[in-house]
């Protein structure tokens, strides 16, 4: 069974009035690997949908990202699609949405800094990066319990002419010495593998999220290994 027909099953439980959070109060009752997926799925395209809001517009390239973050067959279009409007009529704001994803996965979690890495992508998708939407992403990041430096590491992934610390994106200070460097990006490179990341709560949909973090991680050691010695 696809994410996208579990998330069908669930969407078709809401009873009238009821919102979008509440698929995932229910979800998050059973908090099983399938039951995760879901969560994490509806939580990347539920934000996503406010943010991009956030710049003033929704684009068809910010709608089109997400099927560059999730795998979507054309047959479960409609149902990605029914979850991105659903968000959008949501009346609750993006922070009491941050706030709820926060209690469910735990601040500071990894799963969070995968979502995170979600609405970057989709950010940047039509071509630039608004301060709303800046805004908008460290203010998620501050509730899900992400400091300054992940914040920062993670804009420099993704936002062309930020600001880029090799040091921030192995998340080492400028103190480390060579063998730390190499310590923490073996860590970090086994942290981005496909099953670290399905098993806290990516559906396989959307495992390609690590192949950015992948290039930034290979090229922060690359730039470290190259100016210090052990």
């Amino acid at each position: 069974m696809s994410i996208w027909t579990r998330i069908s099953d669930a969407l078709s439980a809401l009873a009238k009035g009821e919102g979008l959070s509440a698929v995932l109060d229910r979800l998050w009752g059973g908090a099983t690997p399938p039951e995760r997926s879901v969560a994490f799925t509806i939580a990347v395209i539920a934000l996503g949908a406010k943010m991009a809001k956030a710049d003033g517009a929704v684009t068809r390239d910010e709608v089109a990202a997400f099927r560059r973050v999730f795998t979507i067959p054309e047959s479960e279009t409609a149902h990605a699609a029914r979850v991105f409007n659903l968000a959008r009529q949501d009346v609750a704001g993006f922070d009491a949405w941050a706030a709820k994803i926060a209690r469910m996965f735990g601040p500071g979690a990894p799963a969070l800094k995968d979502l995170m890495e979600g609405l970057f992508y989709i950010a940047v998708s039509d071509g630039g990066y608004h301060p709303a939407e800046d805004a908008f992403l460290a203010e998620v990041a501050r509730i899900f319990g992400l400091d300054e430096r992940c914040f920062r590491s993670l804009r420099a992934r993704h936002v062309e002419g930020a600001e880029r610390d090799p040091w921030d994106v192995l998340g080492l200070d400028r103190g480390a010495t060579k063998a730390e460097a190499r310590a923490a990006w073996r860590e970090a490179v086994r942290d981005s593998h496909p099953d670290r990341l399905v098993a806290r709560g990516l559906p396989a949909e959307a495992v390609k999220l690590a192949e950015a973090r992948l290039v930034a991680i290979n090229r922060a050691w690359e730039e470290i290994s190259g100016k210090r010695a052990a």
